[in-house]
């Protein structure tokens, strides 16, 4: 009679463990099976790498966005950080804002692709890392100088556009955005090797192992012998240089870069993250987590348009849905301890 007890409290935990780790996934296949009976569109090929090539751009800044909140922190500011390091990018490409209305690619003018390129990273990067600096030495909460960024970069970027788009690049830059390799969208490529490159950086390295146990207990971490600030800068300075690469990737796929780009970008990123499986309390998730959130989102939003779902309406039901996560994610977790 103990002996069957016992099993049955060992198979209660392994059930829900089980859950937790391939609920997402388990979720996607679900979601697509029901868009697919809807409408028999959603399967066609083309709409497929449609839905790819737009998970890529939000799934470049959701992987770094895995490291911030694998440490228990959060950056409000990649929507606007988007939109200042693209339009920095379309200066650097167009030579200057003199041609600013330009729909066409103006030779010889401009610093070229990979000046863009650098100049977008570079701007990311360093803005994600003056902010991982203000939060680890004057002590503000990430939620706080994150929100401040939110609007700073959004009114540099006001600044330097005046307001207006930045638009017409060459070929070779564009080829980012909208090139395919074989069938399968630039964009997509690039998505895909970042998020092999982050999961070996996570799952193998010191640093990886560093990260998950800051988020776990900071205090802990640090008395180990951990440079707790270091690591916490570091993450931020991640999630900055894909913001600025998921700029340019941007602005390469509409031709343009615009001063309201990125609007709304946090929740989805967010949203990515945490549906992933990432507790937003830290120190546990994984970038696989974060893939499969990503596509989620990207496939809900693909199969409410081509439900003929307002915009507006998708907005409400990607809020419930993360609201929804996070609480069956701590749902799970108490049934997993108990």
């Amino acid at each position: 009679m103990s002996s069957t007890s016992g099993l049955r409290g060992q198979a209660g935990p392994n059930f829900f463990k089980i859950l937790m780790r391939f609920g997402p996934l388990m979720f996607l296949f679900a979601l697509m099976l029901v868009f697919a009976l809807l409408n028999p569109n959603f399967l066609n090929p083309v709409n497929l790498f449609n839905v790819m090539r737009q998970i890529s751009i939000t799934g470049l800044i959701a992987l770094g966005m895995t490291f911030v909140i694998l440490t228990a922190g959060i950056d409000l500011s990649v929507g606007s950080l988007v939109a200042f390091s693209g339009m920095v990018a379309a200066i650097v490409a167009k030579g200057g804002t003199a041609n600013t209305l330009s729909l066409g690619a103006s030779a010889g003018q401009g610093f070229g692709w990979f000046a863009a390129l650098l100049a977008a990273v570079a701007v990311g990067t360093l803005a994600g890392g003056v902010q991982g600096l203000v939060i680890t030495r004057l002590k503000v909460p990430p939620f706080v100088v994150t929100l401040g960024g939110l609007t700073i970069f959004r009114g540099l970027t006001l600044t330097l556009s005046n307001g207006g788009p930045i638009s017409g690049f060459d070929a070779s830059m564009r080829w980012f955005g909208n090139g395919m390799i074989g069938p399968v969208p630039v964009p997509v490529i690039i998505f895909a090797l970042a998020a092999m490159l982050c999961h070996l950086v996570l799952r193998y390295t010191r640093y990886g192992r560093a990260v998950y146990a800051v988020g776990g207990n900071a205090e802990a971490a640090r008395l180990s012998g951990l440079r707790v600030d270091r690591i916490l800068v570091s993450v931020y300075l991640i999630v900055g240089f894909f913001s600025g690469l998921a700029a340019f990737v941007l602005a390469a796929r509409l031709n343009s870069a615009e001063a309201v780009a990125g609007i709304g970008y946090e929740l989805t990123v967010i949203s990515a993250v945490v549906i992933g499986g990432t507790s937003l309390f830290g120190g546990i998730g994984s970038v696989g987590g974060t893939v499969i959130g990503a596509a989620l989102i990207g496939v809900l939003v693909n199969g409410l348009v081509l439900n003929n779902v307002s915009s507006y309406t998708q907005q409400v039901v990607i809020g419930l849905i993360l609201i929804g996560a996070v609480a069956f994610d701590r749902w799970l977790k108490s049934r997993a301890r108990g």
